[in-house]
């Protein structure tokens, strides 16, 4: 073992550092490949010491309960031989870097993971870490300010989807920031319950049944994330005031955004392509703004439902859904703010005055489209002459028309969010 001063004068000044702080004669270990070696090199190592594996793999599970660094290098591997979790993290100020984790146990009520962050865990760092078949990736269970970043983590394909466990699950944890990761398989990507101020942002999902999943967590962050190929990229339930902002669902199966008991958030600049079911769902959701968003190629461009009721919907674009809109009311809903309204590619506007607004308001249903949703059997009609007939009547008199959406000033072009350079190429 090496370290960058002589134990014995580390041990004499570690009484000069602040509480919590890391000592500036901190020193650095060399950790042999062999049993034990961890173990015996963390005994010795004083508070803000650095601790670097040798190439190989150790066997067993950790416990870092004070402030020090756990550093792989890039190509050391712990595996914890399917007990528990490999790395629990209960000391304030512990980071752990460049370190392949494997071997988690099994116990969905003990939330065995890759790294666990216990609630006295202050402040910790998971960085530029691979983490393979875990039950949980990294379990952030309280533990206040923590930074889980640059992590490449893989869940298990053993199992069911809704019984595996969560690439990064996030409970109780105010100001957690989950930032860079590459989140694969398993469950959900980031699950976050009854937390508060926490930020996710510029990771990506696939093969994952939700690429985000919210419930109860407030004043928090989504942003800059890209959702490919997932059941449903970004559901926020039961929150309040979460940014929902720059972020891509990509051929996300049923739904690339979902709000469900969600109020007085912003979505805004997210792109959203190629759902099969609804580019974005609204379930009992208020006070929403939604602006700048770009919806393409779902079922349903977006979806009201349960009285979601007083959403902003200005400078959106809904391109080639093959409904744009579903929102059944029997009173008119405007969908346009000082003279902007959204871009509607099914609409065959005119803009005489070349201001970019079209002259006529667009209505995105029709009482047909009514019938449709309450009755789906009445598509065997669609193309029967009194269908038509009823079609061309209301569009030749708009009053005929029952409630619904109405956008008085439509955008004649589409402008593209600055989240579409994420997948320029579609993936």
């Amino acid at each position: 073992m090496k370290w960058l001063l002589p134990i014995s004068l580390v041990a004499a000044l570690s009484g000069l550092a602040p509480a919590g702080l890391t000592p500036a004669w901190a020193a650095e270990w060399e950790v042999p490949n062999r049993a034990g070696a961890i173990a015996e090199t963390l005994a010795q190592a004083a508070d803000g010491d650095t601790l670097r594996l040798a190439p190989g793999e150790y066997a067993g599970t950790l416990v870092l309960d004070r402030p020090v660094t756990l550093d792989g290098q890039g190509h050391a591997t712990l595996d914890g031989l399917g007990k528990g979790s490999v790395i629990t993290v209960t000391g304030s100020g512990v980071t752990v870097q460049n370190l392949t984790v494997v071997g988690s146990g099994s116990s969905h009520q003990e939330i065995d993971s890759g790294i666990k962050l216990t609630k006295t865990a202050k402040a910790p760092q998971i960085l530029n870490n691979v983490l393979l078949g875990n039950l949980y990736g990294v379990d952030i269970h309280g533990a206040k300010d923590s930074l889980v970043q640059g992590n490449r983590i893989e869940g298990r394909l053993d199992r069911h989807m809704n019984a595996r466990g969560n690439g990064v699950y996030v409970w109780n944890a105010p100001g957690a920031v989950v930032d860079g990761n590459d989140i694969r398989f398993g469950r959900d990507g980031i699950f976050v319950n009854s937390s508060k101020k926490n930020a996710f942002t510029n990771n990506t999902f696939r093969d994952l049944r939700f690429a985000v999943h919210y419930m109860y967590a407030n004043n928090s962050e989504v942003s800059g994330n890209v959702s490919i190929g997932n059941h449903l990229g970004y559901a926020v339930m039961f929150s309040k005031r979460v940014k929902v902002t720059g972020n891509v669902s990509l051929n996300d199966r049923d739904h690339g955004v979902m709000l469900n008991y969600a109020n007085q958030s912003v979505i805004r600049g997210n792109y959203v392509k190629g759902a099969k079911d609804k580019c974005t769902f609204l379930y009992n959701a208020h006070k929403n703004d939604f602006s700048g968003n770009w919806f393409e190629g779902c079922g349903i461009g977006i979806h009201f439902t349960a009285g979601s009721d007083g959403n902003r919907m200005v400078g959106n674009a809904f391109v080639g859904n093959r409904h744009q809109v579903k929102f059944v009311s029997t009173k008119w809903v405007e969908w346009s703010e000082e003279g902007q309204g959204n871009y509607w590619s099914d609409f065959a506007g005119f803009d005489v005055d070349g201001d970019g607004i079209a002259d006529a308001p667009y209505r995105p249903n029709d009482s047909m489209d009514h019938v449709l949703w309450t009755q789906p059997a009445a598509k065997l009609l669609m193309g029967s002459p009194a269908v038509q007939l009823v079609r061309w009547s209301q569009s030749a008199f708009p009053a005929l028309l029952p409630g619904g959406v109405i956008d008085s000033h439509p955008l004649m072009r589409p402008e593209r969010p600055e989240a579409a350079r994420k997948v320029e190429q579609d993936g």
